[in-house]
């Protein structure tokens, strides 16, 4: 098997072992995201072209710095929320404005990321419960389909100017009825394209990717139906991607001013806490996938992508993290290293240099489809599902993340997610000594390591508990014996399964016993919570 074989060399001798590979893929990762970061920086208010720029960014620059070898570094369909909510509150309807003083936002919190890395907390991602973070996510997808849904039947924005996503999602029959034929066929051939090419197994067409086709397409049909036509310019078919310019004319930093203060901290800590959480995620999930498994320095990664940041926010550009499916992406074209995100960046440059005259034709149609597929991929039956699987409570805990997302913002949505877990953990035996402690004693036989459990673990201690095994050797035996454990919820019982293929990889063996008697409170046999029958607690 390739993981067995010798990884990648690192640096510049790697570039030279592996440039052929890292290009191609660099190249095949560039088509995706050419199109997807035109979309993602439209729907965000800002000028198509500058999420290109920040993909750029993402790729010369910050491939030096990166602390994971096959993660793609740009603008993320996650940070669209509040990109755009940053730029309508502070802009209060100069889209300009509003762009600019989000600029600023974003390399504050860019210094706040470099900062984080450099005091090695990255592994605070883990503090968050799985069922909030997958809610939240859901809830963006949510929200995301329920304004490009209206864009890609040919809705004009002013009609939908500062609607929220429950009255965007009670307005879709209201736009259906009034839609603008042309406009929709683009759309739904779009959005017949992005779910039907996955579904082909022909190897030549899965070699095509999905959303290059979409751009072809809709600048065939977009000149075929005359959609440069004024009269029907206020719906604003086509795409004006603006100027690429190198400049740092357009930031402010006037929205830490006295008035706008509170709400420029609010989307600083979004920007800072939801992009450093997506890229940390994105990390331990890449390497998951990483045929040599390879893991990620995701402190030095997080100080790569604030300094991405900083650089994109200074230029004009969008927030950056490291993006997953564009990364999958890259593993799946057969990319090897670090080298791979920095020929994305160099062929999306030369794109822009090269394409702008075919990026305005795109039809704004296509990109809103691209939109919707990535939307109902972060909200696809199948997560509802993940999370029914995994018990009635954290069905609970994600729903109340939606629901609470939808109706309020991301910032009370996933509150509100953190709060439900921590008191569905105390009623099912977490004490609250315990809350941010592990409870747990370490016995060593020899290179034998009985980690015993005397209590609940759970996503709010398994910081604590991470922190004792990782000071364990790893090539270490290590048996977490939970007969005297009185709950493990989901987050800790998902995390196990992580660390026991980390230490397979390094030699080493990781098993969870003891919990024979304990109740599972899931269908889902491997991760789902298990609870002490209240009998047989003391």
């Amino acid at each position: 098997m390739e993981n067995n074989k010798k990884a990648p060399k690192e640096g510049f001798a790697g570039l030279i072992q592996n440039w052929k590979a890292d290009a191609v893929s660099g190249f095949l990762v560039s088509l995706i995201a050419l199109p997807l970061s035109l979309g993602i920086a439209g729907a965000s208010g800002f000028p198509p072209i500058m999420g290109v720029m920040t993909a750029i960014v993402g790729g010369l620059l910050v491939a030096f710095f990166s602390g994971s070898a096959l993660t793609i570094k740009g603008p993320a369909a996650g940070l669209i929320v509040i990109v755009a909510a940053s730029v309508e509150a502070l802009g209060k309807g100069d889209a300009s404005l509003g762009w600019q003083l989000t600029l600023g936002i974003v390399v504050i919190a860019g210094l706040l990321q470099i900062i984080f890395g450099l005091l090695k907390i990255a592994s605070l991602a883990n503090f968050f419960p799985l069922s909030a973070v997958h809610g939240m996510l859901a809830a963006i997808g949510i929200i995301i389909m329920s304004k490009q849904l209206h864009f890609a039947i040919g809705i004009a924005p002013s009609e939908l100017a500062g609607k929220e996503p429950v009255e965007l999602l009670e307005m879709i029959p209201q736009s259906l009825m009034s839609m603008n034929y042309n406009i929709a066929l683009i759309g739904l051939i779009s959005l017949i394209i992005l779910f039907g090419m996955p579904m082909i197994k022909n190897k030549f067409v899965k070699a095509i990717p999905a959303p290059l086709l979409v751009v072809i397409v809709g600048v065939a049909m977009g000149q075929i139906l005359n959609l440069g036509n004024p009269e029907i310019a206020n719906l604003k078919p086509l795409v004006n991607p603006g100027t690429f310019e190198l400049s740092f004319k357009n930031i402010s930093f006037a929205g830490f001013g006295f008035e706008t203060l509170y709400t420029a901290l609010t989307y600083l800590f979004l920007f800072t806490i939801i992009g450093s959480l997506e890229s940390v995620l994105t990390g331990k999930a890449i390497d998951l996938l990483d045929p040599w498994k390879r893991k990620a320095r995701l402190n030095k990664d997080l100080i790569a992508v604030g300094i991405g940041n900083m650089i994109a926010g200074l230029l004009g550009g969008l927030p950056m993290i490291s993006e997953v499916a564009r990364s999958s992406a890259n593993i799946n074209n057969g990319g090897k290293t670090q080298w791979a995100n920095f020929f994305h960046g160099i062929f999306l440059l030369l794109f822009v240099v090269l394409l702008v005259p075919v990026i305005k034709m795109v039809p704004i149609a296509a990109l809103s489809a691209m939109l919707i597929f990535v939307g109902y991929r972060l909200a696809s039956p199948k997560t509802f599902f993940h999370a029914f699987e995994t018990g009635r409570d954290q069905l609970f805990v994600f729903v109340t993340t939606i629901a609470v997302t939808l109706f309020t913002d991301l910032l009370l949505g996933i509150f509100a997610g953190i709060l439900l877990e921590f008191i569905i953990d105390l009623i099912n035996g977490q004490k609250l000594k315990n809350l941010f402690i592990a409870p747990v004693k370490i016995d060593t036989k020899g290179n034998e390591y009985h980690i015993n459990i005397e209590g609940a673990c759970t996503f709010s201690n398994w910081i604590s508990f991470e922190r004792k095994l990782s000071s364990l050797p790893s090539n270490a035996h290590i048996y977490i014996n939970a007969q005297n454990a009185s709950f493990l919820d989901h987050t800790f019982m998902e995390n196990i399964l992580h660390l026991q293929d980390e230490r397979a990889h390094d030699g080493g063996e990781l098993q969870l016993i003891g919990y024979e008697d304990m109740i599972r409170l899931s269908k889902d046999c491997t991760s789902g919570c298990l609870r002490k029958p209240k009998a047989l607690q003391h």
